[in-house]
């Protein structure tokens, strides 16, 4: 080694680590719970063309050799008719508050309407976070369309950077990867290397349950169902026995949860079982009971029973 390498003259840098969080804002159905999978490289987020699908701040971790990125997939902004909207609208929030970026989504395919302008203006109350625009769906659009999304994106305001993806492609998905941990603080890393997610197992398996409940059932219904893991054993023959419970507000909505001689809560059973399995690495049983809490939307102590 001579002198000017012992000196550092000469040697390439090392990278600085950085870390933090990234909130995904935008319309149902514009695809961030799609992103957040897609980033992870897992399954974090349950994910549905019905609105409102996301009822909690999920935290999905993608580790870097240069950084960490926390995406915290939370519920999308909407006007509120319950007490449970009320509470969803306080934690995106809180929220969006807290990180240090965030992406705002907006689907190729569609020209840009009334709630995407209202979701834009609401960033202006987060002012502590960058805004990077990212044009989710690129896949699905010409790229006449595309280009001229860019164009109305640009006129919204002036972002820190605009970034088109797709998360079924990938996509420019290492781009968006890029740019977001640029934004970033510099920081050692905030989670183990190992840890993809901080929800717990039950958590996970409950929002599951509720997507596969969430397919194909009518646009009303999918607001009253909700999902819990009630007890779990280990049975001799080597299963995991799981003991779940799908909630729904009226009982009209018991029997179409149910289907005609329990026909579609079997078909909600199997989807789910093949998921939990997927996510558990391993067989298990897994016995569904449909229950009535009557307008658990509005009642605060059934949304502290639910877990909200």
């Amino acid at each position: 080694m001579n002198a000017e390498q012992a000196d550092g003259v000469g040697t390439e840098p090392e990278a600085e680590h950085r870390a933090g969080f990234v909130s995904f804002v935008g319309r149902p159905n514009v695809g961030k719970s799609t992103l957040t999978n897609a980033l992870v490289g897992q399954k974090i987020a349950i994910t549905s063309p019905k609105p409102q699908t996301t009822r909690r701040a999920i935290r999905g971790i993608v580790h870097r050799p240069d950084g960490q990125l926390i995406i915290v997939d939370t519920p999308g902004i909407h006007r509120p008719r319950t007490l449970l909207g009320e509470r969803l609208n306080a934690l995106v929030e809180a929220t969006l508050g807290d990180v240090d970026v965030i992406g705002f989504c907006v689907p190729a395919d569609e020209k840009l309407g009334p709630g995407d302008r209202f979701i834009n203006e609401r960033l202006d109350d987060f002012p502590r976070a960058k805004k990077v625009a990212i044009l989710t769906k690129v896949d699905e659009a010409s790229n006449g369309e595309i280009i001229d999304q860019l164009t109305r994106l640009g006129e919204l305001r002036e972002w820190d950077a605009v970034v088109p993806i797709s998360s079924v492609t990938r996509d420019q998905l290492d781009v968006l990867s890029d740019v977001l941990l640029e934004l970033m603080p510099v920081s050692p890393p905030l989670y183990e290397a190992e840890q993809i997610t901080d929800e717990n197992e039950d958590d996970r398996i409950a929002e599951l349950i509720r997507e596969a409940a969430l397919d194909g059932m009518r646009d009303e219904l999918p607001h009253s169902l909700a999902a819990t893991v009630d007890d779990r054993e280990e049975r001799e023959d080597g299963l995991l026995a799981l003991y779940a419970s799908i909630y729904v507000e009226r009982d009209s909505q018991k029997g179409i949860v149910i289907g005609k001689g329990g026909s579609q809560l079997r078909d909600i059973g199997e989807r789910a079982r093949h998921e939990i399995e997927a996510l558990l690495g391993r067989r298990i049983y897994l016995s569904l009971r449909v229950k009535l809490l009557k307008e658990w939307q509005r009642d605060p102590k059934a949304l502290g029973r639910l877990g909200f």
